[in-house]
């Protein structure tokens, strides 16, 4: 009866694993990129006069010097190549350091920074994270430099992805992110696989 109930058991949990809908980590990041790949920082200025030519969708990676969410982000989120090459591609990547004190013009409005207490904060980063100020926080925004929505948070290299695809396709004005996540970027990211073959 006990070697019953362990093969049923043992027959459960490889049914589930084997019909699972969430795509396995090390498919979409199996090596930190190590041939020189990078996301290609822009300031916020440049990404600002690029899209006044070229429209395109921006990503901002909001920060602090001594956030270290922020630097374990860029050493496991943003050096993976899936995403190198999908926020290139896509989107002006731009870094914006929440407690810069130097003025930043864009178009005709001037945002300057704000000093209190024990650290300031920039009026750029206050607007973008809608002044819910934590770091980091990953802020999009549309081509004509529409606030979309900032995500507060670590994001790890997988739910980045997600994240990224869902904004850079427009699939968050289609449907909720949830119902994406679990059938729209699974489709994709199998038919992307099967093309690279």
């Amino acid at each position: 009866m006990n070697r019953l109930l362990v093969f049923f058991a043992a027959f459960v949990l490889l049914t589930i694993s084997a019909f699972r809908t969430t795509l396995p980590t090390e498919q979409l990041v199996s090596k930190p990129s190590g041939e020189g790949k990078h996301i290609n920082w822009l300031t916020i200025q440049q990404a600002y006069a690029l899209t006044q030519k070229k429209p395109k969708k921006f990503v901002v990676d909001v920060y602090t010097d001594w956030c270290g969410w922020c630097k374990v982000m860029d050493r496991k989120t943003f050096s993976q190549p899936a995403i190198v090459d999908y926020v290139n591609e896509n989107f002006y990547p731009v870094r914006f350091n929440a407690e810069q004190t130097a003025d930043v013009t864009l178009g005709k409005q001037t945002f300057k920074y704000i000093s209190g207490g024990s650290h300031g904060v920039h009026e750029l980063a206050a607007a973008l994270l809608k002044n819910q100020m934590g770091y980091p926080t990953t802020v999009f925004l549309d081509e004509k430099f529409n606030l979309i929505q900032p995500i507060g948070g670590y994001l790890d290299a997988r739910t980045f992805h997600q994240i990224i695809t869902y904004f850079g396709n427009d699939y968050h004005q289609k449907e909720p992110f949830d119902r994406y996540k679990a059938g729209t970027y699974v489709k994709s990211y199998q038919t992307s696989l099967a093309a690279s073959k």
